[in-house]
């Protein structure tokens, strides 16, 4: 399985991270992640792949040895299929010679990971502090980018910016490149829109930091999938501490077969040609298991590139069709609802308006919550209609402070303190002029992708990322938790 995948990823230009196939070991997260328990973490499960190492030929022979009857999909021996084509290729090459060096260069491959992929986690651990508004902000000192190798910064970035997108295709060529030399020149002057995020200086660092936001310029309209019930009340993992001794325990192991850098022949190459030609020079592989592999990998490239029009128009065909699409879906009181796979708001009701209200940080207790009707007799939310949800957009910004102009803020906050009740173009105000100063505090970019209700006609309702809500009975609150953790989660190639 691993030689198929190896052949098939160097027909696609895989780099030498990419060579090193599957993981043996690796952390798989549900769609919608625990709401319940330690809110940081997310723990998923440990998918293990026992037979990654056994070839298809050896699982006959273990059945055949046992008199064990199989089934298998007949579609296995198809040459329709690009891996039963390379199947069938190899099982014609595959000589005890061809199959060892082979399995050779694989191996160097799977090591390097292993150092890279532990590289990783430590620069992610000293130089990423991630901010709850749902941005990450690089230190470029801590990093020192100038000192780390190519092959460790372009992961180390990419598993960054796959984090703060939630989109998890991998980084690669010009994109790679273009961050590559972004991150490098230090100290950072310039801003970069790249693999659905946007990095820019961090404001007040002299170009020192970095800040990692989700880029907003999408084709694609926002996304908001509602939590089912069950998943989001009282769901919980029981077996999550169980799953972090396992892990910590691979972890251990694993770092007892760590590779020292100056071992690893392919530390310095990115490539997968140069994979193959330097394993050729080492001696890893000979000229005739050289010339089959690089047979092999022209005859898939080409079938390849056999097909890029077909996909790319079926692409510009979908982003035509999402472009034109509604904003995004409605969320009702009562309702949690995941925005964009990153954060996670939860709508939990309406506080009933008390007479003694006189300040809008008043905490109202569970009993006090209603979901029928509208708050009050002033109040422009309806809970029929519901609420849009969409990233921040400039508006919002220009009508918070439209809204929080007053010639007197200090003598408006003495006059409403001293009245029983409070309305909700009052609370507006006074919420309005408390949020602006939090906005101020978070980077214009990182403001833009954060998630704001807006009522049918478009009036903004709430940021509740910040706090802020037109009304003191709406009660929304947004917590930035993306569905995959940064780094990924873990994963083992040994």
């Amino acid at each position: 399985m691993q030689a198929e995948l190896f052949v098939l990823r160097l027909s696609r230009n895989s780099g030498m991270l990419g060579l090193a196939g599957m993981a043996f070991t690796s952390q798989v997260f549900a769609k919608f992640p625990d709401c319940s328990g330690e809110a940081s973490k997310a723990h998923g499960i440990v998918l293990v792949r026992p037979l990654l190492e056994f070839s298809k030929e050896d699982m006959y022979n273990i059945c055949r040895g046992v008199n064990q009857e199989w089934v298998e999909d007949p579609t296995n021996r198809s040459p329709l299929y690009v891996r039963n084509r390379i199947r069938i290729s190899l099982n014609s090459l595959s000589t005890s010679i061809f199959k060892t060096e082979l399995q050779g260069v694989i191996s160097e491959c799977r090591r390097t990971r292993l150092l890279v992929d532990k590289l990783c986690c430590k620069l992610i651990n000293e130089a990423v502090t991630i901010v709850p508004h749902g941005y990450a902000v690089i230190d470029l000192e801590t990093l020192n980018p100038k000192e780390v190798k190519d092959i460790c910064l372009v992961k180390f970035i990419a598993l960054v910016l796959q984090f703060i997108s939630q989109k998890h295709r991998p980084v690669r060529g010009s994109a790679s490149k273009l961050l590559l030399d972004y991150i490098r020149n230090s100290p950072c002057k310039t801003c970069l829109t790249v693999a659905g995020c946007y990095l820019c200086p961090a404001p007040g660092s002299k170009g020192t930091k970095i800040i990692v936001c989700c880029s907003v310029n999408s084709p694609f309209p926002p996304k908001l999938e509602l939590f089912e019930d069950f998943t989001y009340e009282g769901h919980e993992c029981f077996v999550s501490s169980e799953l972090e001794q396992i892990i910590a325990s691979g972890i251990a192991y694993s770092d007892k077969f760590l590779p020292d850098a100056s071992n690893l022949p392919f530390m310095d190459i990115t490539s997968s040609v140069s994979v193959l030609t330097e394993a050729k020079r080492l001696g890893i592989l000979s000229d005739s298991t050289h010339r089959s592999i690089v047979s092999l990998q022209k005859e898939e490239s080409e079938n390849f590139k056999s097909k890029p029009e077909i996909i790319s128009e079926c692409e510009t065909k979908d982003d035509v069709r999402h472009a034109g699409a509604p904003p995004s879906k409605s969320i009702y009181p009562g309702q949690v609802g995941y925005f964009m796979n990153r954060f996670i708001l939860n709508w939990m009701g309406f506080r009933k308006m008390s007479p003694n209200i006189s300040s809008m940080t008043e905490v109202v207790g569970d009993k006090d919550l209603v979901v029928e009707g509208q708050c009050c007799s002033s109040c422009m939310i309806d809970h029929r209609m519901g609420a849009e949800v969409r990233h921040m957009i400039d508006a919002d910004w220009i009508y918070l402070s439209n809204l929080s102009k007053l010639r007197n803020m200090e003598n408006f906050q003495q006059q409403i303190h001293s009245k029983k009740t409070i309305s909700c173009s009052e609370h507006a105000k006074l919420s309005a002029h408390r949020v602006l100063m939090s906005l101020k505090s978070i980077p214009v970019a990182a403001r833009k992708a954060m998630p704001v209700l807006v009522n049918p006609q478009g009036v903004l309702l709430s940021i509740p990322g910040v706090g802020f809500t037109h009304c003191p009975c709406l009660m929304v609150s947004a917590v930035f938790k993306p569905s995959i953790p940064l780094g990924g989660g873990h994963s083992s190639y040994l």
